[in-house]
């Protein structure tokens, strides 16, 4: 099965989860800016929700897929809104890739909310979460 991390982040917290992605599934985690390559089985797609959105850095690199894809499995952060899988899934139909039903997602510090997160218990469930689609 061939598998890829990909992740965008503007705090860090993002790259946190998917490193822990990553090493859970025995893979390298790379930011969007590095493309895919080669076909992918799954591809972990990591971002956050900034100003109630998707970053349009993540919607070009998702446009811009020119390999073939069988799975996008999201995981996302944010402080307050509940996480990005959505508009990934509206992002990827578009490229006629499917984004499978769960995803993982955990609060993010912004400020004072979500002091600390996301931990290494989140990045724990992220590794376990990852794990299930071996």
């Amino acid at each position: 099965m061939n598998i890829a991390v990909r992740y965008y982040t503007k705090t860090g917290h993002t790259k946190k989860l998917a490193e822990a992605i990553a090493e859970a599934v025995g893979v390298k985690a790379e930011t969007i800016d590095v493309p895919l390559a080669d076909d992918v089985d799954i591809l972990f797609l990591g971002s956050a929700v900034y100003a109630t959105q998707l970053d349009t850095n993540v919607k070009n690199f998702i446009s811009g897929i020119s390999v073939n894809v069988g799975k996008i499995v999201n995981f996302s952060s944010a402080a307050i809104l509940s996480g990005t899988h959505a508009q990934v899934k509206a992002a990827a139909q578009s490229k006629g890739i499917e984004v499978a039903d769960e995803e993982f997602f955990c609060k993010g510090q912004f400020k004072f909310i979500a002091k600390g997160r996301p931990n290494a218990d989140d990045c724990k469930a992220a590794a376990d979460f990852a794990k299930k689609f071996l």
